[in-house]
């Protein structure tokens, strides 16, 4: 793409900020989400929208879950949406919301880190890559306005700290770091109070990950946004952990055991397991 008289665009050659989203502001600011036409109609309840992200944090890392379902009102618009990615190497990010847009954030967050990388080259911190998500966000609030939102849950392995951090957002780009686990989306309330029964500060990966799967059950379990393990189907939630060599997704075959697992456990206790109460003379 070059200028009228053969030259490239001044965007190209102006130095200064890092951000891939800065930049893109200044040559096509028209193709960024915050600069489309704000519809003048209800336009939230036109669009699937994804529901409920769980994560949890320990020693070991993160893992962060989500289901598989999309709704658009009362319908299942569809049933194998993927809701948590991959952000970078060592931090992943889940979506709730208006499925589309947060899918195309996710994507522009994904290039922004990347591309911080190969400008700076080193990777941003785990704060700094919150903050960039955040900035985001505060993008978005004219379309979030419109009833098309956008909350994404974000974690990952501070190098630093040699642990795992969660942050949460709201609408408007503000950020929190949330301590040990966290949820959001439509069956969020009803999977925080499942993780706050069985989260144990100890616990490994593997544990953690079982924590997850069943608190997105509980969320399924009261929330009809929410979609359980589709055995008959295959389709089973995203899960992902991360740790100080990286991010690993938890492959179908893993987790099919591990719905397996869930599903005859919950025959013998259709409301989950039982946490022992500990120290209780």
């Amino acid at each position: 793409m070059t200028s009228g008289g053969g030259q490239l665009p001044a965007a190209y050659l102006r130095s200064g900020s890092p951000s891939f989203a800065d930049f893109l502001a200044d040559l096509a600011p028209d193709v960024l989400t915050a600069r489309l036409l704000q519809a003048s109609v209800d336009t939230g309840s036109m669009a699937p929208h994804g529901t409920t992200i769980v994560a949890l944090r320990g020693s070991f890392g993160a893992v962060m879950a989500g289901d598989r379902r999309a709704t658009m009102g009362n319908v299942i618009s569809q049933r194998d949406i993927e809701k948590v990615f991959q952000a970078d190497e060592h931090s992943t990010i889940g979506i709730a919301g208006t499925a589309g847009l947060a899918v195309e954030l996710v994507r522009l967050f994904q290039v922004e880190l990347e591309h911080y990388e190969k400008i700076e080259g080193l990777q941003l911190s785990l704060d700094g890559k919150a903050n960039r998500l955040s900035a985001l966000l505060r993008g978005n609030l004219g379309m979030a306005m419109q009833g098309l939102a956008v909350v994404p849950m974000f974690a990952g392995y501070d190098l630093d700290r040699g642990r795992g951090r969660i942050f949460s957002y709201d609408v408007t780009g503000g950020r929190y770091e949330e301590h040990d686990y966290h949820a959001v989306g439509s069956g969020g309330f009803f999977a925080k109070g499942s993780l706050k029964k069985m989260y144990r500060e100890n616990m490994t990966a593997e544990q953690a990950v079982m924590i997850a799967l069943e608190a997105l059950y509980d969320a399924a379990d009261d929330d009809s946004a929410t979609g359980g393990p589709d055995i008959a189907r295959g389709i089973f939630p995203v899960v992902a952990v991360t740790d100080a060599a990286g991010v690993r997704m938890i492959d179908e075959s893993t987790l099919s055991a591990y719905a397996a697992t869930i599903v005859q456990s919950r025959r013998q206790r259709p409301d989950g397991p039982m946490v022992p109460m500990e120290d209780v003379q």
